[in-house]
């Protein structure tokens, strides 16, 4: 991997990571139309811990806090009723079916969910399903016709139950093109959360399982020794960089703005890939990975 392709996709893993618009699809798509090697899974998981890092400056309050109250659970039975203890226990709950599913399919992400016919059709699919959750939303909190808007619920209403689907929506995201931003904020949407709140606990829940599957990976390549380390730390350090500036952006925005441009992006995207790897323009398949 040249320093070029590790800048570019430090940025574009950065730029996407936080978005609806799946960040694993989108450096498997910029390799594979710039002509270069799939960077692959290793590396995806690596430069999320960028991402993540930036999650951990930005949300930094909210984070000490949780973890502060969490800690003081664990002997103090009062602060169990505390809402940052219980969102450090949510947070945990919600994390355990991507924890689960991570290890059960690891051969099949970093094998055939790689296929970019999987990736468009999920990026279509998933698409539409923003599309709807954005509108239902945008439904309750303007009030539609003969019908006065309706209060939609806070992170102090969140439940073990929408934890735990939460944490299955976020699973989903195993898959390249589903995105997880986009599952988990639009199943917080379905189930009645604010747009806020179902974003701000989709990036407290993403912590622990991409540092996680980060540091797994670090290990692996460690001992395999099929990582390319200083383009990959490069690559990692421009995520953090442009991860943070769009964590900013994007929470100011999901406040306001639909999610439909997203949606739009997505459909539009897939359809181009389904396209060009029919016409046999594009391989569906990974080219050896970098590495």
């Amino acid at each position: 991997m040249s320093w070029f392709e590790s800048l570019v996709l430090g940025l574009v893993q950065g730029l996407t990571e936080f978005l609806p618009v799946s960040s694993s699809a989108h450096l498997r798509l910029t390799a594979a139309f710039s002509g270069w090697k799939d960077p692959g899974a290793a590396f995806t998981a690596i430069t999320q811990i960028g991402t993540e890092t930036a999650v951990l400056i930005y949300f930094r309050k909210d984070i000490g806090r949780i973890i502060s109250a969490w800690s003081k659970s664990l002997f103090n039975k009062e602060m169990r009723k505390d809402h940052d203890a219980q969102m450090g226990w949510l947070v945990i709950v919600g994390s355990i079916p991507i924890g689960v599913l991570g290890l059960t399919l690891k051969d099949q992400i970093e094998g055939p969910f790689r296929d970019l016919r999987v990736t468009a059709t999920m990026l279509v699919v998933v698409g539409i399903v923003i599309g709807i959750a954005d509108r239902l939303a945008a439904r309750d909190e303007t009030g539609a016709k003969h019908r006065a808007p309706k209060q939609r619920k806070a992170l102090e209403n969140l439940s073990v139950k929408d934890g735990l689907i939460f944490g299955l929506c976020q699973a989903c995201a195993l898959v390249p093109g589903v995105s997880r931003s986009g599952a988990t904020i639009s199943g917080g949407l379905f189930m009645g959360y604010k747009r806020e709140a179902a974003a701000r606990y989709s990036f407290l829940l993403a912590i622990p399982a991409v540092l996680a599957s980060g540091i797994f990976e670090t290990k692996d390549a460690l001992e395999g020794g099929h990582v390319e380390w200083p383009p990959t730390i490069f690559a990692t350090v421009i995520a953090f960089v442009s991860g943070y500036a769009v964590i900013a952006w994007f929470m100011k925005f999901i406040s306001t703005k639909s999610f439909m441009p997203f949606v739009y992006y997505r459909v539009a995207l897939g359809i181009v890939i389904i396209a060009l790897v029919s016409t046999g323009a594009l391989s569906p398949h990974a080219a050896e990975s970098a590495g």
